[in-house]
């Protein structure tokens, strides 16, 4: 109820009335204000809790740190474990390696000589000829004719000098009765010899035109493998040898080959040095091979070194029973130059590098680890060959390098390094790398 002038009174049901709202109006005062210092008043005791364990756990740390000397002890760091082995010893070959190509040690052109039209082709392009097979044939014709006409000649010339001789055999009866004059016998005398030269001339022709007949069927010289045609049969080909005839095809031997390369000074000298001359063995790879599969025997070294190369040409001959290798075919060779010696061989894992130096890492008696520098020399079997700085009776770490350094103690365990198996020989099954092809298409 509002207050106005109206409800103004000293009666005692305003009065009271009046009493009961101051009342609640207090109540609800004092309600917000209570809330308000509950509010307040939950959050500091928590907090207050919190700030003493803090504390306390800051003080608990500090006097332990006091404890120990106020240096945190480091936690122990476990021994590495690594594999050592003592180097290999075995009997090793050392060899110098050199780049050539084969080559075929005969090739020969085939042009004809003689003249003519080509009237048949008796080979298959590629395919291995033998020496006297038939190759190409030109049309024979008119060199028969041209035989014809020489055996005939022989026979005029022959009748010739059978009329010449009777003719002097009877003269010759004449002279003891004067019949005939000593000039007449002369001239009959040197009929004879004419008629005999006029016989051998036309021999002669005979066999001039039978060799044309002969050169009419073109044969192979030599047994190889033959190339493809340069010319199809009905054309013209010219003869009489030399440049000017035309080229037909051109036949390389197969069964040996030769392998052609180039050596510089210092390997030349050291060869000489060696005492290796021709017949030393030299082994050959080809570019797609690992392994060293084919031999040969060294066969020729030239006289002299090549001013403007400082090099010097070589060759190897080598057996080529399967025709694999074929003329410009790359190959690298190795050659024996070194002699056989007794190496020292670790894994090419257990080799580190500092900076320009070369080392392997050794385990001593007390498992310490050193650091000793090596020189290195090729590889054989699968190894590197130790040339110095090692010892046989270095325990070196062939695994766990990575963990170990020098100066460390480790805790070593006895292993063993593996020589890889020699290459095969020639005829068992090679090992190659295959080519990879350039594209390829889905197979329906």
């Amino acid at each position: 109820m509002f207050d106005t002038p109206f409800d103004r009174s000293d009666s005692p049901a305003a009065l009271d009335r009046i009493d009961r709202t101051s009342l609640e109006d207090e109540a609800a005062a004092s309600f917000q204000d209570a809330a308000t210092v509950q509010v307040v008043d939950r959050d500091p005791p928590r907090r207050r809790r919190w700030l003493a364990v803090l504390a306390i756990a800051l003080a608990a740390a500090g006097a332990a740190w006091w404890l120990r000397g106020g240096t945190p002890a480091p936690a122990a760091m476990p021994v590495p474990v690594v594999t050592t082995a003592t180097p290999v010893q075995k009997q090793v070959i050392e060899w110098d390696e050199f780049v050539g190509r084969f080559r075929a040690i005969k090739r020969v052109e085939i042009r004809p000589q003689v003249s003519g039209q080509i009237v048949g082709i008796h080979f298959t392009d590629g395919q291995y000829v033998r020496a006297g097979a038939p190759l190409f044939t030109i049309d024979a014709r008119p060199y028969r004719a041209a035989l014809a006409q020489a055996q005939a000649e022989v026979a005029r010339a022959s009748s010739a000098l059978a009329l010449s001789r009777g003719t002097l055999a009877r003269a010759q009866r004449l002279v003891v009765d004067d019949a005939v004059a000593a000039t007449e016998i002369d001239r009959l005398r040197a009929e004879v010899r004419n008629n005999e030269a006029g016989l051998a001339a036309a021999r002669a022709a005979v066999a001039a035109r039978s060799l044309d007949v002969g050169f009419a069927t073109v044969r192979a010289p030599i047994s190889g493998r033959i190339s493809d045609r340069r010319i199809d049969a009905g054309n013209l080909v010219s003869g009489g040898g030399g440049a000017t005839a035309t080229l037909l095809t051109t036949i390389s031997a197969v069964d040996p080959v030769y392998f052609e390369f180039a050596g510089s000074e210092a390997l030349y000298l050291k060869m000489q040095r060696a005492g290796l001359s021709n017949g030393a063995r030299v082994d050959i790879r080809l570019a797609d091979e690992p392994d060293y599969r084919w031999h040969g025997r060294l066969d020729f070294t030239d006289n002299g070194l090549d001013p403007y190369s400082g090099t010097i040409r070589a060759r190897a001959i080598v057996a080529n029973d399967q025709g694999v290798l074929t003329s410009g075919l790359f190959g690298r060779m190795r050659l024996a130059t070194g002699g056989t010696r007794t190496a020292l061989l670790v894994p090419d894992t257990a080799i580190t590098t500092d900076q320009t130096r070369k080392q392997v890492l050794v385990v001593g008696k007390d498992g310490t680890v050193a650091a000793q520098t090596v020189e290195l020399g090729p590889q054989a079997g699968g190894l590197r060959v130790i040339e110095s700085g090692l010892k046989p009776s270095d325990r070196v770490i062939i695994k766990g390098v990575q963990m170990a350094m020098p100066g460390q103690k480790v805790r070593p365990e006895p292993g063993s390094i593996t020589i890889v198996a020699p290459a095969p020989e020639p005829g068992g099954p090679a090992r190659h790398a295959p080519s990879r092809a350039a594209s390829a298409t889905l197979a329906n």
